[in-house]
């Protein structure tokens, strides 16, 4: 059964990665084996090994791998020989996942022709890339932020409602905050730096901007309203070290930007014509649906009197 399945392995991986001959291509060698009319050659086995991946190529090594992979090429052969005569070759669906791998080939073809080859990137744009960000690039060394913690969502979302409206953020902190130790100080935490606070908080808190004010972030606490007020920035980190993922970055940002060109230049030359009475009618592909909580989930009862510092 194991060697059975091998086989049918190593047969697709052929018709997925088997390169055809070309006509006209140049025979080396006796013929290593004849399927009815066709010959398979020294060309055809060099080839088709090839093409095959390093895990696959390695079911075939020494003497006896040779015969193995020469009985594969002639069950691949055998197959195709098959399908032909019973005319799957005439099939509508056959034929259409033909032109499919056409269009999608020529489609590869002509974006590596036209969109590649246009946003190749050197190491000089990277460097300007980096000269321009380089503070971007800096790590955060310490944050200094407020936050006013309370138990329930319903709650942390009031008070953010009316933080929105002008009211003073310490003075909510100071009246509302079931944190002690830092409510009395309009909710201000100090400085702190990485691993000092639990993941949820210090995560939210890494991305926001001094004096920007989160949405209701959920920790084992209960919920906080997180205030950055200040960051002390490290030193940039080493071009060296960034330079790969700079030129990944700018990289597929020029990609985009020659294709969304190439694009608009292709609908100039060409008539588009969308039917949007026909499209708002289609059916939906995918349902909405509300995922509801399990019967017996509950949510974890919040700690009183924390900050959001580790235990």
């Amino acid at each position: 059964m194991k060697k059975f399945t091998v086989s049918i392995v190593i047969i697709s991986l052929l018709f997925a990665f088997g390169a055809c001959a070309q006509k006209g291509e140049q025979q080396k060698g006796p013929y290593l084996a004849k399927v009815g009319n066709v010959t398979i050659t020294q060309a055809d086995f060099e080839r088709e090994i090839k093409s095959l991946p390093e895990f696959a190529q390695k079911f075939f090594q020494g003497p006896e791998g040779k015969e193995k992979f020469l009985e594969e090429l002639v069950k691949k052969e055998l197959l195709y020989q098959e399908a032909l005569k019973k005319g799957l070759d005439k099939d509508v669906e056959f034929k259409k996942k033909i032109e499919d791998f056409r269009k999608i080939t020529l489609i590869t073809q002509l974006l590596e022709k036209e969109i590649e080859t246009k946003a190749k990137l050197t190491e000089q744009d990277a460097k300007a890339y980096y000269d321009k960000h380089k503070d971007e690039l800096a790590s955060v060394s310490q944050i200094k932020a407020s936050h006013i913690l309370v138990k329930t969502e319903g709650e942390a979302k009031n008070i953010l409602a009316r933080i929105k409206k002008g009211e003073d953020f310490a003075a909510i902190a100071k009246k509302s905050s079931i944190d002690p130790g830092s409510a009395k100080n309009g909710g201000d935490l100090g400085f702190f730096s990485s691993g000092q606070m639990v993941p949820e908080f210090e995560t939210v808190a890494l991305k926001m901007k001094p004096g920007e004010i989160s949405e209701p972030v959920k920790t084992k606490f209960g919920f906080h309203i997180i205030k950055v007020t200040d960051k002390k920035m490290g030193k940039p980190v080493e071009f060296e070290k960034v330079k790969s993922a700079i030129l990944q970055r700018i990289a597929a940002e020029k990609q985009k930007e020659v294709f969304d060109s190439y694009i608009e230049n292709l609908k100039k030359n060409a008539k588009v014509d969308i039917n949007k009475d026909a499209l708002a009618k289609l059916p939906a592909l995918i349902e909405n649906k509300e995922v509801k909580p399990q019967a017996g989930e509950q949510k974890a009862a919040p700690k009183q009197g924390t900050s959001g510092k580790k235990d």
